[in-house]
């Protein structure tokens, strides 16, 4: 499995290189910043590692974010139940509205496959300020490689509440095989 993805991975980014380049300079034109957003997340054995993204929001996203949950009480609400704002996230850029809307900021994430921190399917990585907040479910997940994408992604994607992406997680773990 680690082999075939990746050998994936590589054909990947090679095919997507022309895009990946439009990609960062769009994101260098729009908005001031780095073109990729590095975080810690875990991982496999609860390792953590360095999560690649193309950055899609401001630089200065955490205190935009801070504002806007001050003003905006629904959002706050939102906020709370699924740890993320689906609409108007005051955060995202331009060009990270577009990029978010079909998943290209996710393209980083085959060179994290390629280092061995990912699969191509598996839990979506977790931040280390969620370990708490996962409870008991977290042995479960840190069993395995989280992926690029997996079963909570492919079932409701935003629209999932929190408690409801760990069950899935602890679904898909327990009951995946290679086909």
């Amino acid at each position: 499995k680690k082999s075939f993805e990746f050998i994936t991975s590589l054909f990947l980014l090679i095919f997507f290189l022309p895009i990946l380049l439009i990609i960062a300079l769009a994101i260098k034109i729009d908005s001031r910043g780095s073109v990729f957003f590095v975080q810690e997340r875990l991982g496999w054995r609860d390792k953590t590692f360095n999560f690649l993204k193309f950055r899609s929001m401001y630089f200065d996203g955490d205190l935009r974010l801070n504002k806007y949950l001050k003003e905006n009480l629904q959002a706050k609400d939102e906020w709370e139940k699924y740890l993320k704002i689906k609409n108007k996230d005051p955060r995202v850029t331009r060009v990270g509205k577009f990029i978010r809307k079909y998943s290209l900021d996710e393209l980083p994430q085959f060179i994290n496959i390629m280092k061995g921190d990912m699969s191509l399917v598996g839990p979506r990585p977790y931040m280390p300020r969620e370990k708490e907040e996962i409870g008991k479910s977290h042995e479960i997940i840190s069993r395995v490689k989280p992926g690029i994408t997996g079963l909570w992604q492919v079932r409701g994607r935003n629209i999932l509440p929190f408690k409801k992406r760990l069950l899935l997680d602890e679904y898909y773990i327990r009951n995946w095989s290679l086909w």
